[in-house]
């Protein structure tokens, strides 16, 4: 048995000599060194949590709710449960610095989900074949399909946890959750997670929860300035470096400089596995520290204006940007930075962003009445609130620099 204190649920308890094996594995320690929110320390100073704590505490809600469900006659195996606890835990073990910020940049068209199951497939040769049940259950191809609904779904472990520790390490108490009733409630159905009528309250407060959680910390116009600078001085840096010029850097990080890696690419490279285990938020601030002091004046500027909180000013509105308003945009940057206006994109940035709360046709959160049998949370409500959470809001931010006039 050892014990992880946790500030948001007490103390972690893990009997289970093999997770405390991948815990323990450098693949997973790399999520110590890697923020849950990127940026948003930015705005939120006490935003510094990691992703082995959101791993772990989802880790701590996947073993409650299956010992929930057990209690409620849910036959579920050792094995089965031991599964579902290595996916959980392991779920996020594919993402690379800044988390979500420098997903598309370091390797375009990779999701952090694709990684995650390589990550978990090399694991399973490690261990001779121990997570291959985790596997069938993290891809959805296990036939007890109500295991994959707590580790992926609208309403699984990942998201429960996440959601009460943002809200927690941010300061931001409207994202705060009842976790244990959630769990409380829930139940099995003909192999569907349900929730049992009496959650239904519950969960609206959970989604509109999740809802002002997207509007005030995940897309918090200040944390989308500072994501796009950490964004584009990487873009400069590794332009720089495909002209040729000497950019120092760590061995992982030049590694993705210097190849352009898929998915197929991946899966099949151990050098390409073994360099993206190593790169995490350190490497990328150790070069911003490094290149501050760059002799190309665009990389220069852009890390002193992220080392220094000089960051760029944005506005959300319901409208794209108008392209003559962008025109003279950028025609005042190539004045104010004397860069051509071709580098102008490295300064301004705009584009759409999404809040999508609940989403009708996905997988859906399902509520077992007693009249009516099992129901989507979204027509099982008496209260409208949930319908109109489901609508998908569509705005457009702008960043350009301070001092700049629109």
């Amino acid at each position: 048995m050892k014990v992880f204190n946790d500030p948001v649920y007490g103390f972690i308890e893990v009997g289970n000599n093999f997770l405390l094996k991948l815990i323990d594995h450098r693949f997973f320690q790399k999520s110590r060194r890697i923020k849950q929110l990127g940026v948003t320390e930015f705005v939120y100073p006490g935003a510094v949590h990691t992703r082995f704590q959101h791993a772990m505490g989802a880790m701590h809600l996947m073993g409650k709710a299956l010992n929930t469900l057990r209690s409620k006659g849910i036959t579920i195996s050792d094995k089965e449960k031991e599964a579902c606890e290595i996916a959980i835990l392991l779920h996020d073990i594919g993402h690379g610095p800044f988390s979500h910020s420098l997903e598309e940049v370091l390797m375009p068209g990779i999701e952090h989900e694709s990684i995650s199951y390589q990550f978990m497939l090399k694991l399973n040769e490690e261990f001779d074949g121990r997570l291959n049940l985790a596997l069938k259950i993290f891809r959805n191809s296990y036939e007890r399909k109500f295991f994959h609904e707590l580790v992926s779904s609208q309403l699984d472990m990942d998201r429960l946890d996440y959601l009460i520790r943002d809200s927690y390490f941010t300061g931001v108490p409207e994202g705060s959750i009842n976790v244990e009733r959630l769990i409380q409630l829930l139940n099995v159905d003909e192999d569907r997670l349900v929730l049992e009528e009496k959650a239904i309250y519950v969960v609206e407060n959970f989604l509109s929860a999740r809802r002002l959680m997207y509007w005030q910390v995940y897309l918090h116009k200040t944390s989308i300035g500072a994501e796009k600078i950490i964004t584009n001085i990487i873009k400069r840096a590794r332009d720089l470096y495909s002209f040729g010029q000497k950019i120092p850097m760590s061995p992982a990080l030049e590694y993705f400089f210097a190849n352009k890696i898929n998915i197929e690419q991946l899966s099949e490279n151990e050098e390409a596995m073994d360099h993206f285990s190593k790169l995490d938020d350190t490497d990328i601030w150790g070069s911003i520290k490094i290149w501050r002091d760059n002799k190309d004046p665009i990389l220069s500027h852009l890390c002193n204006m992220i080392l220094e909180r000089k960051l760029l000013k944005v506005r959300l509105s319901n409208e794209p940007i108008d392209k003559s308003e962008l025109q003279r945009l950028k025609h005042q940057v190539t004045k104010k930075f004397n860069v051509l206006m071709s580098d102008t994109h490295y300064f301004m940035s705009h584009g759409p962003v999404t809040n999508e709360a609940y989403i009708l046709g996905g997988k859906p959160i399902n509520i077992i009445t007693k009249k009516e049998g099992v129901k989507d949370i979204a027509y099982a409500s008496d209260l409208p609130n949930i319908q109109a959470i489901s609508k998908i809001v569509l705005k457009y931010y702008q960043c350009w620099p301070k001092g700049l006039t629109l």
